[in-house]
């Protein structure tokens, strides 16, 4: 998030007096502005004593946006950008890429959905390790202690093929040095994390022959569910605005997003993903991971893709890989099973 303190500097009319105004109705930065029903705003500053202030106040940051939004693109430039700059990553999982079509697709945010050991740490994991294994950075962002340097060498040993000698362990040094691991136990410390990651990618810091290609938070939830407590808007605000700077180093920087999300009792006792409606139109694609009942097989389902008909149940064990497909009314499904 862009807080509006940083403004305070430049322009005069965003003093402490606004922004004392703006936190009083929950908006601590630019993206909670955007977020915030603006004539309910300016019906309150009306209210308020230094009504005519406040409303220039507001005009201003709202030309500040303007000056600060990038053009629009037509529909030939998107698929332009899409084509040139937003590749697909592999998973390692060849179940999930054929699932996704190859794996995850930069510029987009990818959400596992699931109960707790139904697979989505290691496929964080495993993604990590096969996408530093192709000479790129990963940000991980492990918010429960969850991340495993040993369980990547477990992945990197089994990818090489190699018995863990000096070579082996030459490689894996280098995957695990492109791997760049957070502890992240709030949602305050991941907007530090992603800000500094937006300047670093401004300012080129991040050397270009290991450009961060994958940024995975793992998970997402456990940071968000805290702040949704209480009556007040504050901790919704703060889910959009997640949201959206995720969302917005994928487009702008070309990089592959992965959260990790649980699942809540919902009607009829049917589980479902948490964070709610809202958070529900965040990721681009989402899918469900489940585990059969006293077994190691792993069930698979698409809820949303932008580009895909409906999906049906994908499978992977830890053991035996094969991928069947057959078409129906609805669309194109698939069936596999694969180690993780």
């Amino acid at each position: 998030m862009t807080p509006l303190k940083s403004f305070e500097k430049d322009y005069p009319l965003i003093d402490s007096n606004f922004q004392s105004f703006c936190v009083s109705h929950g908006i601590f930065s630019v993206e909670d502005f955007l977020l915030h029903d603006l004539d309910a705003l300016i019906a309150f500053a009306d209210s308020h004593s230094t009504s005519q202030t406040l409303k220039q106040g507001i005009d201003q940051l709202l030309s500040i946006i303007d000056a600060l939004h990038p053009p629009l693109l037509n529909g030939l430039q998107l698929l332009e950008d899409a084509q040139r700059n937003k590749h697909i990553l592999s998973t390692g999982c060849e179940g999930i890429d054929a699932l996704l079509g190859g794996g995850l697709c930069e510029g987009q945010l990818t959400e596992l959905v699931g109960s707790s050991s139904s697979g989505k740490t290691q496929a964080c994991l495993l993604s990590a390790s096969t996408v530093a294994k192709h000479e790129s950075s990963v940000i991980y962002l492990d918010t429960g202690n969850s991340f495993s340097p040993q369980r990547i060498a477990h992945f990197v040993g089994q990818s090489s093929g190699y018995v863990f000698d000096n070579q082996a362990d030459h490689i894996l040094r280098k995957v695990l040095d492109r791997i760049i691991c957070y502890s992240v136990f709030d949602i305050y410390q991941m907007f530090d994390v992603l800000h500094q990651l937006k300047i670093n990618l401004r300012s080129e810091v991040v050397k270009s022959n290991q450009h961060v290609r994958l940024l995975i938070v793992d998970s997402i939830s456990s940071l968000i569910t805290p702040i949704l407590g209480g009556s007040g808007p504050q901790g919704h605000a703060l889910m959009v605005s997640a949201g959206f700077l995720l969302k917005k180093l994928a487009h702008e920087h070309n990089i592959a997003v992965l959260v990790t999300n649980h699942v809540v009792g919902g009607e009829d006792g049917v589980s479902k993903p948490a964070l709610g409606e809202s958070w529900k139109s965040v990721p681009h694609v989402r899918l469900l991971l489940s585990r059969d009942c006293g077994s190691n097989v792993c069930n698979i389902s698409m809820l949303k893709h932008p580009s895909k008909v409906r999906y049906l149940i994908r499978k992977f064990l830890y053991g035996v890989v094969y991928v069947s497909q057959y078409h129906d009314a609805s669309g194109w499904a698939a069936s596999s099973a694969m180690y993780l």
